[in-house]
């Protein structure tokens, strides 16, 4: 059961607090949602790794998953930049994937997790 189920509860767009005036994105304030086009914009396609490794095999070896799982997602071949770097502890590996649209750039993050 709700409570919240007046007009006279809603934000309006004169009120310093309204919904209109903590976001930019056009939001409907009873419900606090917006379009979906104002988050995925596909401005934000790329998904970055990084990670210590014990060895430059084992840094190989996760570079070589993380391709996999890449292209388990791409409809387009995504752009994979890679880089080692021997650090104190072992090897760095640092990688970008470029994915030709946001929605894969979240679904690859999505399934590392």
């Amino acid at each position: 059961m709700s409570i919240f189920n007046t007009e006279t509860d809603l934000p309006t767009s004169k009120s310093p607090n309204s919904a209109s005036s903590l976001c930019s994105a056009q939001e409907t304030a009873a419900c606090c949602c917006v379009d979906v086009g104002t988050i995925i914009d596909n401005t934000d396609c790329t998904a970055s790794y990084q990670n210590v490794f014990a060895s430059r095999a084992d840094a190989e070896s996760a570079l070589e998953d993380l391709i996999q799982r890449a292209r388990r997602v791409e409809s387009e071949a995504c752009d994979i930049h890679s880089e080692f770097k021997d650090v104190e502890n072992g090897v760095e590996l640092k990688v970008n994937f470029t994915f030709c649209c946001q929605i894969e750039s979240i679904n690859f993050q999505l399934a590392l997790r």
